[in-house]
């Protein structure tokens, strides 16, 4: 598979009868990379779609989770109660048996009661949350699962996993709510892909070990779930896993579906295709060596660092730092010409799915309309 570097931007970048239409900066999603690239996910977990459960962070898009749903995938993370009630309803309205959606934050408060609510109303799906204290298990609605939270060394939610005795007190007491454990290591991003391994196999015994621990006390842990996409492959060749009696180990990277360049440069074994660019125009030459386009924060995720995006069919060029507008270009050569359209392939797509309200669907070279980014931005207020 050829990096992003090397692809020729023509075969992401539309007709320029539909050019002479769209306004920039704007989300573009292509539905036949999507496809591919849920093909290859698929393939790297032998075929299994019981295996994945995708984070739809990501993709907020209903048209683009009607494809998973093709391929077979009924189980899903998200964070936001807004992801949790869209996705619920499009389960739900598409007919989709055995949907299963796990809201992977630690919610609390109002919207707890949120959530309940949700899952009232699309009760064909079965929702979870994630908890990491028994204390708070009462807060939690009793319509909805719970998985415990460890904290594999990121530091950002969980139950450490060296506190054994907190983790058997909330399986304790969850019961028969239990519907698991939640290992999310995206924390391991070591560049050397053996070390990487390595960290990644050694938290997969440790998780395995508490596992063990709780069965002999009499627990039941029905699925394990890892891995988001720096641990995918890992995850994979994780033999173990593929061995367990009595629990399903799911992975649930949710980036893949649309890849981005910072997943290129940490995995560059998944061989996948961006699904998701931003079409932007050249609107300035403020210098001899830079075209400024109109792609600035405000249409492309500026938190992973710089450059924001690779310019596609253009290697040479370098996106600086954007402001919220603007994002100048270093060009090698002659400058574009004023209006001449660019495919970006975001560093980290993601929150950049999340900035835009509408996206544009293509299918190969065909246009095929816009529709609504449906799960982005955060409700506020109880329904």
């Amino acid at each position: 598979m050829p990096r992003i570097s090397e692809l020729d931007s023509a075969h992401w970048k539309p007709a320029e009868s539909d050019l002479e239409r769209l306004l920039t900066p704007c989300l573009i999603v292509h539905l036949d990379r999507v496809r591919g690239n849920i093909k290859r996910i698929l393939e790297h977990l032998q075929g299994d779609p019981e295996r994945w459960r995708p984070h739809v962070k990501t993709t907020k898009i209903p048209e683009v989770w009607h494809e998973l749903f093709v391929a077979g995938v009924r189980q899903f993370k998200c964070a936001t109660t807004r992801e949790a009630d869209v996705l619920g309803a499009t389960l739900c309205s598409q007919g989709v048996e055995g949907g299963d959606v796990l809201v992977a934050y630690p919610h609390v408060g109002p919207a707890l009661t949120q959530l309940g609510r949700i899952a009232a109303r699309h009760q064909a799906v079965r929702y979870s949350v994630l908890c990491e204290d028994a204390s708070l298990l009462d807060s939690i609605p009793e319509t909805l699962g719970v998985f415990i939270d460890l904290n594999p060394g990121m530091n950002r939610t969980g139950v450490p996993m060296s506190d054994r005795a907190r983790v058997h007190e909330l399986a304790s007491a969850a019961g028969p709510r239990l519907r698991g454990l939640h290992f999310y290591d995206g924390h391991q991003h070591e560049a050397d892909l053996e070390a990487r391994a390595r960290a990644i196999h050694t938290g997969y015994d440790k998780l395995l070990e508490l596992r063990e621990s709780l069965l002999e006390a009499g627990g039941v842990i029905p699925e394990l779930i890892t891995s988001g996409t720096p641990a995918l492959l890992q995850a994979a060749s994780y033999q173990p896993f593929a061995r367990l009696e009595g629990t399903l180990h799911r992975v649930s990277p949710g980036t893949v579906v649309f890849h981005d360049q910072r997943s290129e440069e940490e995995n560059p074994d998944l061989d996948l295709l961006p699904a998701a660019t931003v079409l932007t125009r050249v609107v300035s030459h403020p210098t001899s060596d830079l075209a400024t386009c109109d792609a600035g924060s405000k249409a492309i995720a500026a938190e992973a660092g710089d450059p924001v995006a690779v310019i596609l069919g253009h290697p040479r060029w370098e996106a600086t730092q954007p402001n919220e507008e603007h994002l100048p270009i270093r060009v090698q050569g002659e400058l574009p010409p004023r209006g001449t359209a660019l495919s970006l392939v975001p560093r980290h797509v993601c929150p950049t799915v999340n900035l835009a309200e509408r996206a544009v669907l293509m299918d190969g070279a065909n246009l095929i309309g816009v529709v609504d980014v449906a799960a982005r931005a955060h409700e506020v207020l109880l329904d």
